[in-house]
């Protein structure tokens, strides 16, 4: 068996994965697009050294922040991860937010044609001349249901549904349906936070403070001290925002008010995102992990 622990950001996943973990003998495999960056700690919320010498955790640090890294990679990764826990007698369980690393694990990816230099440099070009959300607004027209997923400025997703269908000439939707299911080797059993945002807003809140007690200004200024400012990671909630402090375009209080509002908007695309996934437990309301372990370890 496999245990998944999804959510939106704040819904306290790393917690009940881990309080899980420590009563079914279990080792944490992090479901997060951020968590992979090295030097990326504080403010993608990864698990302390303490924690990680409370249980196994794995698919954290992969790659450096300059670094490409996708969905399919991590679905990889994460199955050999899955089997190597399996043969020492543990549990795995998946913890973390990013849906679309959760469903390239579960139901596959379609295959898609390799980037086109010249396609995403004309994007660009367009995109600097007319705006973004102009490039948003043709995939509208051309595949809707993806562009309902993608937020008006995301450049890099809008210009990768755009190629694939200039490519192809399928939308990027029509080809995730035809994609086939792929059969897992083990019994799933999800778990998803799905707390109010009237309940999760003040969570976030709390969170930015504590990361920005932590030292998340000085992990930024020490990521960019490295080069890694330009990079794509870098363009990430609360990364974006303290990095234009750090150009003056912000005032620190700015920053964090910026990453608080960003966060909450994040946390509301995740929960639209995990209510497409099935879950044996949808919880709107904290669970109690003694409770939930002796379910589970009953059915182990």
């Amino acid at each position: 068996m496999v245990i998944a622990i999804l959510g939106p950001t704040a819904s306290g996943k790393s917690e009940l994965g881990l309080a899980l973990a420590e009563r079914l003998s279990g080792e944490i495999v992090c479901c997060d697009s951020m968590q992979v960056y090295r030097g990326m700690d504080i403010g993608t919320g990864k698990a302390t050294r303490q924690e990680q010498t409370r249980c196994p955790h794995h698919l954290l640090d992969l790659v450096d922040p300059g670094e490409p890294f996708h969905a399919a990679a991590w679905a990889t990764r994460a199955r050999l991860s899955i089997d190597d826990i399996h043969t020492r007698g543990c549990l795995p369980i998946i913890v973390g937010g990013t849906g679309l690393y959760f469903r390239a694990l579960r139901a596959g990816l379609f295959d898609a044609p390799p980037p086109d230099p010249a396609i995403r440099a004309r994007h660009q070009a367009e995109a600097a001349a007319l705006g973004v959300p102009a490039l948003h607004r043709q995939l509208q027209e051309i595949d809707p249901e993806a562009a309902a997923h993608i937020r008006p400025g995301d450049l890099v997703r809008t210009s990768r549904a755009l190629e694939i269908y200039e490519q192809t000439g399928v939308p990027i939707s029509e080809l995730r349906r035809r994609a086939a299911p792929q059969q897992l080797p083990w019994r799933l059993f999800v778990v998803i936070l799905d707390y109010p945002l009237d309940k999760l807003r003040p969570l976030i809140h709390g969170r930015v403070e504590r990361m920005m007690t932590a030292g998340f200004l000085s992990e930024v200024e020490a990521l960019r001290r490295r080069g890694f400012g330009q990079s794509r990671a870098l363009a990430s909630l609360g990364y974006k925002q303290l990095g234009q402090h750090l150009d003056g375009l912000l005032t620190l209080p700015e920053a964090v008010a910026q990453t608080k509002g960003a966060t909450s908007g994040y946390a509301r695309r995740q929960r639209t995102w995990f209510r497409r996934e099935q879950a044996q437990v949808r919880a709107t309301a904290p669970l109690d992990p003694d409770a939930l372990a002796q379910d589970l370890s009953a059915s182990l």
